[in-house]
């Protein structure tokens, strides 16, 4: 944490649930960062969020975005930010369907 954060009053705040649906791998790294800052994924997420709202591009260390690729490369994120304009959700199986089913 950069010393400037180290002394600042916390800033009191009201969080609420929230169900978000988010691609498998993206979510596998997230939470992989997460562990790795010893925070929640919520905080990590509200910390990319804010950096990106104030148009900070990278809100990592180059040790922190060293160790992203890692944990890319470990759970088989190919997503890159380009594609985040065209993802498309995979249709679950029907109730009752198992996968090879659904192929035939």
């Amino acid at each position: 944490m950069p010393e400037e954060q180290k002394n600042r009053e916390p800033v009191v705040v009201e969080r609420v649930q929230t169900g978000v649906r988010m691609e498998k791998h993206l979510l596998k790294v997230l939470k992989a960062v997460a562990e790795l800052k010893e925070m929640t994924l919520g905080d990590l997420l509200e910390g990319i969020v804010l950096h990106a709202f104030e148009g900070k591009l990278v809100p990592f260390s180059a040790q922190t975005l060293k160790e992203i690729e890692q944990f890319k490369s470990i759970y088989g994120m190919t997503l890159k930010a380009s594609d985040s304009h065209n993802l498309k959700e995979r249709k679950p199986p029907a109730v009752g369907q198992t996968p090879s089913a659904r192929r035939s």
